[in-house]
């Protein structure tokens, strides 16, 4: 990962130069949560602005980054991340609580967050990806190579949530995919089962074949359920 990182901020600086504000490494692979199959490897870029040429002149260095298997960074400029977090509050959230300068400021250590739509947001966003599961599911469920995989393809994005769901309720949330769920079956009387059981999957500790995963989907479903539950029982 290291020397993928290395070869990224060199491109970066070669190309933008001085454009270049800031590259920032955050998500799993700063919190020491990365698991080299299932994880990506998260990356913010901030310019001094973003026009068709910053565009165009990032498109190769992309498309390099996204053939060793990892999404697009995101390019803001360096004023979008000084007007965009009501927008972004998960994101925002997560890249400052763990984050890790690979070039150039620190552009988010010190920056506030504003939180009005932070409650809205996490509660959109779990209820969007609850509706694409089940989408996803129902074109799978006859096939339980397929509905194990979409279970421990999933399992990271709702870890992510939960822990936005705790830190709204005010619980001083974790960073590891285990203790995330513990918390939340703590919090918000959940089962937990279901979860460490694709997290077993995930990591390897469990062989595919010994998941069921269409008992396993309803539990899941319904962990979810409760989850936005809580979320939405928050003053609005």
């Amino acid at each position: 990962m290291e020397r993928v990182l290395k070869q990224l901020v060199e491109r970066l600086t070669k190309t933008f130069e001085q454009r270049l504000v800031s590259v920032v490494l955050y998500g799993s692979a700063a919190a020491g949560d990365h698991h080299g199959r299932f994880s990506d490897i998260n990356i913010l870029c901030v310019l001094s602005q973003v026009t068709p040429r910053e565009l165009g002149e990032s498109e190769p260095i992309f498309r390099w980054w996204r053939e060793h298997g990892n999404p697009a960074p995101l390019l803001l400029s360096r004023q979008e991340v000084n007007t965009c977090t009501d927008c972004f509050a998960i994101e925002f959230h997560d890249i400052k609580s763990r984050h890790r300068i690979l070039h150039g400021e620190d552009v988010v250590d010190g920056l506030p967050i504003d939180d009005s739509f932070y409650r809205a947001q996490v509660e959109y966003e779990l209820r969007a990806k609850l509706l694409r599961l089940r989408q996803k599911a129902s074109g799978v469920l006859s096939d339980r190579d397929l509905l194990r995989q979409l279970l421990v393809d999933s399992v990271s994005t709702f870890c992510v949530l939960f822990r936005h769901a705790l830190v709204l309720h005010g619980v001083e949330a974790r960073y590891r995919k285990r203790e995330v769920i513990e918390q939340a079956r703590e919090a918000f009387g959940i089962g937990a089962a279901a979860f460490e059981k694709v997290l077993d999957v995930r990591e390897e500790r469990a062989k595919p074949k010994e998941l069921d995963p269409v008992p396993l989907l309803e539990q899941y479903l319904e962990a979810i359920t409760g989850v936005i539950d809580a979320v939405d029982r928050l003053e609005k």
